[in-house]
Parts: C-alpha cells; sequence; structure tokens
C-alpha cells in the first residue's frame, strides 16, 4: 500500500509498529496521530479510520478562525479530540 498525502505508511520488518501516520500542519500547529494495524485488524482498516480522521480534521482546520495567523486553542483542543474519539471508536 503506498503512502497518500498527509498519511505515511509504516512498514518495517525490524521495527514495532506497523500502519499509518496521520500528519496535517496548518497555520503553526502540526497534528499527528498513529494508527496501528494490530490495534485496528489489518492495513485496510487502519487506512479507513486514518483517513476517516483526516477529513473530519481537515474540515475542523480548514475552516477555522485564525488568531495572530495561528489556530485558535480551541481549535487546537477540538482537533486532538477528533484524533482520540477516532483512534478509540476505529
Amino acid at each position: 500500500m503506498k503512502s497518500r498525502k498527509n498519511l505515511t505508511r509504516f512498514t518495517y520488518e525490524t521495527a514495532a509498529f506497523e500502519g499509518w501516520r496521520l500528519c496535517i500542519s496548518r497555520a503553526g500547529t502540526t497534528f499527528t496521530k498513529y494508527f496501528s494495524d494490530k490495534e485496528f485488524g489489518g492495513p485496510r482498516k487502519s487506512l479507513k479510520v486514518a483517513e476517516m480522521a483526516k477529513t473530519d480534521l481537515l474540515k475542523l482546520v480548514d475552516n477555522s478562525r485564525r488568531v495572530n495567523g495561528k489556530l485558535s486553542k480551541t481549535t487546537v483542543s477540538k482537533g486532538q479530540k477528533i484524533l482520540q474519539v477516532c483512534s478509540a471508536h476505529g
């Protein structure tokens, strides 16, 4: 499986982690979350959860107001909450 925009595939034989990394940077804030194949039941399922999180996060971040060119604290905490919920309900 190939990496996609904002989603990177990690498959290293020598590493303990295999799965997808979601990484989005906007207005000075970076959101990063790892979606493990083991936790979500395989590479396709972890990708599906990661893509849902990406869609929700981009919708929030791209439509939010900026404060002095940065994301507001409220937006940042909502973004972090999206990532927590997606990993809990995958």
